[in-house]
């Protein structure tokens, strides 16, 4: 659970970002994002259609709706770029060990914007949010083991090893980090 209050996400700025809501015009840059392999491959494994990607969308928004947290469009401040999107969610996901009790975390950058640390600025960002207004103590993380940068983002935010598992036949990694561990520093305000 949440703290109640918000039935959609509240803009988070950062040095570089504008963490937003999603709007249906995001649907073209979600789906190229979503619908490309290079950027799936550790995730889905297979490009997710126009439809899934339709369907992700309202799902971000129920998960606002519905549990006072979620998945944030991340723009870029300086033109409005559309850069990726990262969040929190609870996916009720068939997995053990249980994440009943933690939110989990995710994060996708588009390919062009890879390589200057926008993933950790966001993230780094949506982890003081949830320090500050989730109920629950603990945020996850789901990575494969063979996506070594999102490995490291999350030991460099402050998640650490949780254990090996599989998720849905594949072989995954679980992080945590509980709320008191460092984000490390961010320059997010809330507005």
């Amino acid at each position: 659970m949440t703290r109640p209050g918000f039935s959609s996400p509240p803009e988070i700025l950062t040095a570089r970002l504008r963490l937003r809501a999603h709007r249906p015009d995001d649907l073209a840059a979600c789906h190229a994002l979503w619908g490309d392999i290079d950027v799936v491959r550790h995730i889905t494994g297979k490009p997710a259609t126009r439809e899934e990607t339709w369907g992700r969308l309202l799902r971000y928004a129920g998960h606002w709706h519905m549990l006072g947290f979620g998945y944030w469009a991340l723009e870029d401040r300086a033109t409005g770029a559309f850069v990726g999107e990262a969040g929190l969610a609870d996916y009720q996901r068939d997995i053990v060990p249980s994440l009943s009790d933690h939110a989990e975390i995710g994060w996708l950058v588009s390919p062009q914007w890879h390589g200057r640390g926008l993933a950790s600025e966001a993230v780094r960002a949506i982890l003081a949010w949830g320090d500050a207004n989730l109920a629950r103590p603990c945020v996850a993380c789901l990575i494969s083991p063979d996506n070594r940068p999102s490995l490291r983002l999350a030991e460099r935010v402050g998640f650490r090893m949780w254990t090996h598992t599989s998720y849905r036949g594949d072989p995954v990694v679980l992080y945590r980090r509980n709320r008191d561990a460092p984000a490390g520093a961010t320059e997010a305000s809330s507005t």
